[in-house]
């Protein structure tokens, strides 16, 4: 499987391998897997409170348009790459094509080490959300683990079939989720929030002020698997141009989302009261401005597709995992079976039961050590991946930098801001936001320091498992 610039099969042209995947995603079907990842009514029900509570403040929304704008200088060179990059395996295809087959091979088992985690991760927060939802209805409460077993079930079924299915899922409900956000957002703004609509996301002092480095750490763990757009290329109707304009417009949205609801959110509760709102109530704050800005009936609604939000992220962040197993399985990186589609699903079926199998492993350690499913079990998982990925994002940056400085002929056809100058300021945001991430891994990780340094040490044997695969199967992704 070279990653030269071979030619990517057209989308009309029959597929007769059955070892490839098959779909007819657009843009928009896309855009909707990654942005439901992003568990965008969960971002704002998580993050944003802690983001305000322990981070800057009322200048927390100004941390999302900073992370927004280095990831889409990152988006800039890693959308240049794409055409030139067949494989559908994001990460190492990527980082192998441009830096070497062993590192390539090395950021794809990272890449699934930190995704797989991350969708056990979540695991811990669907459970809760799911048992004080029926709660609330009257319903007696159960076991957290009793509702993640539930829905693993049904998101193994839908992993199993093909990605379209799973693809209306997250449309629906990512577009529900997103409507009552927005619908919230806007009574804020015309009531004029609690005392005036808050001035922190454009005021320099409060964007600086307390911990901006811990704001700008939950912003960038609210973006993660943006860039899962280019693991569906093989399932697209015109990879070339889907990718690129899926990953440009998923940014995009997010971003101004997330900036948008956090600054409606703290105009509710207004800046003066935004800091003690979050830091004493952050796990309702979300609840209870919805219940005072569209009553109860909003309340519930909230509820609900919170639920629903943390169900299309499971789902997205599976598919993600079942095609890197798939890919690296078609590379020789793990063994071959697992790179075969089904013949009617035209799905990574088996890759999607590995998967599945590996987080019910990862919920039963889980359940087994009685860990808090929030507290301790979402948050060292999520602190794990958050750790992994923003490593990959900013090795997938110095790969497209590497790349077109090897092919010059290319680097003048495709210009210098998308192959040189914006790769390299991303990837030089990204080292920053690494530094902050690593800086206060201790405090994702629930404050045990052998566990951090546990976190950084897994990710170096992922990685070192590249050259060591590689030494002993030379022909394993060929990708150089």
């Amino acid at each position: 499987m070279s990653l030269e610039t071979t030619p990517v099969r057209p989308a009309e042209e029959p597929h007769e391998d059955a070892g490839r995947l098959r779909g007819s995603l657009g843009v928009w079907s896309i855009v909707f897997m990654v942005t439901a990842a992003a568990s965008p009514l969960g971002v704002i029900g998580g993050p944003v409170p802690l983001g305000i509570a322990v981070g800057n403040g009322t200048g927390f929304p100004a941390t999302y348009l900073i992370a927004g704008v280095v990831l889409l200088l990152f988006a800039v060179g890693f959308t240049a790459l794409t055409p030139h990059v067949r494989d559908a395996g994001a990460f190492w295809s990527y980082i192998g094509a441009g830096i070497g087959r062993s590192v390539g091979l090395g950021a794809g088992f990272a890449a699934l080490l930190s995704y797989v985690t991350l969708e056990a991760g979540v695991f811990g927060l669907i459970g809760p959300g799911l048992d004080a939802l029926l709660v609330s209805y009257g319903v007696p409460s159960q076991p957290w683990w009793l509702y993640a077993a539930l829905t693993f079930a049904i998101v193994s079924f839908l992993g199993y079939r093909n990605i379209d299915l799973s693809g209306k899922v997250l449309a629906v409900g990512l577009l529900a989720e997103v409507a009552i956000v927005l619908v919230l957002d806007l009574v804020i703004v015309v009531r004029g929030g609690a005392d005036g609509l808050s001035t922190g996301i454009v005021d320099p002092s409060a964007i600086t002020s307390g911990a901006p480095g811990l704001g700008i750490l939950f912003a960038i763990l609210s973006f993660l698997g943006f860039e899962a757009t280019a693991v569906f290329r093989d399932e697209a109707r015109d990879p070339e141009r889907t990718v690129a304009r899926a990953t440009s417009i998923s940014l995009v949205l997010i971003t101004l989302f997330y900036a948008v609801s956090s600054w409606a959110l703290i105009s509710a509760v207004g800046d003066d009261d935004a800091v003690a709102q979050a830091t004493d109530n952050g796990a309702t704050l979300l609840a209870d401005v919805t219940r005072d800005y569209l009553g109860s009936a909003g309340e519930h609604i909230i509820q609900v597709l919170f639920v629903t939000s943390l169900f299309a992220c499971i789902l997205s962040f599976h598919n993600i995992v079942a095609r890197y197993v798939f890919t690296l399985a078609g590379g020789r990186a793990l063994p071959g079976r697992l790179g075969t589609a089904h013949e009617r699903h035209a799905s990574p079926h088996l890759a999607s039961v590995v998967t599945s199998a590996v987080v019910g492993v990862l919920l039963v350690i889980g359940v087994l050590a009685d860990l808090d499913p929030i507290a301790e079990f979402y948050t060292w998982l999520a602190g794990f991946a958050s750790v992994g990925v923003v490593v990959l994002y900013g090795l997938t940056g110095a790969a497209v930098v590497t790349y077109f400085a090897r092919r010059p002929e290319l680097r003048t056809q495709t210009g210098a801001w998308r192959t040189t100058v914006a790769p390299v300021l991303g990837t030089l945001g990204l080292i920053v936001f690494l530094g902050l991430i690593l800086q206060n891994l201790t405090t994702l990780v629930g404050g045990s320091t052998p566990l951090a340094i546990g976190v950084v040490a897994l990710l170096a044997l992922s990685f070192a498992l590249g050259p060591l695969v590689a030494r002993r199967r030379p022909g394993v992704l060929d990708l150089e």
